[in-house]
């Protein structure tokens, strides 16, 4: 599941070890992840979608 900290909050990601960043991250749903989800420390959210950068050259092709 995709998820983000809730404004002004900083959470910690035990499994990397360091803050979530405010972009959010992919995680594994699990017990820790579902408690701050229900005490609203996080938001659940879709995952940003990637673009492919095209270059000059691909776009003349």
């Amino acid at each position: 599941m995709f998820i983000k900290p809730k404004e002004g909050l900083r959470v910690i990601d035990p499994e990397q070890g360091d803050a979530l960043p405010v972009e959010g991250r992919e995680v594994e749903k699990t017990s820790y992840w579902i408690r701050r989800l229900n005490d609203g420390d996080v938001i659940e959210s879709d995952a940003p979608v990637k673009t492919k950068k095209t270059t000059r050259k691909q776009e003349e092709s």
